[in-house]
C-alpha cells in the first residue's frame, strides 16, 4: 500500500510499515522510535502515525554512512 498523504510543502508521508521496511524493523519499533523521539512524527486525524519521507531518507543515509566509516584508531 502506498501512501498518497502529503504534508503542507507537498512531502510524501511513510506508515510505519513503510519506514520498518526501509529500516528491516518490525512496525512496533518504528512506533516505539517515535514515542522515544529519536524520529519525528506526524499524527493523522484518525491517530496514525505518519513520518516524513526526507527525515527518514536521512536518518537512513545517517546510519549507512556511519556503518560504513572504518573503525576510530584509539
Amino acid at each position: 500500500m502506498t501512501v498518497t498523504a502529503h504534508t503542507a510543502s507537498n512531502e510524501r508521508l511513510l506508515t510505519p510499515g513503510e519506514v520498518a521496511a526501509l529500516f528491516r524493523v518490525d512496525p512496533k519499533t518504528v512506533t516505539r522510535w517515535a514515542s522515544a523521539g529519536r524520529i519525528g512524527s506526524i499524527r493523522t486525524p484518525g491517530g496514525h502515525r505518519r513520518f516524513r519521507e526526507s527525515e527518514v531518507r536521512s536518518m537512513l543515509a545517517d546510519l549507512t554512512s556511519e556503518a560504513t566509516l572504518p573503525p576510530a584508531r584509539p
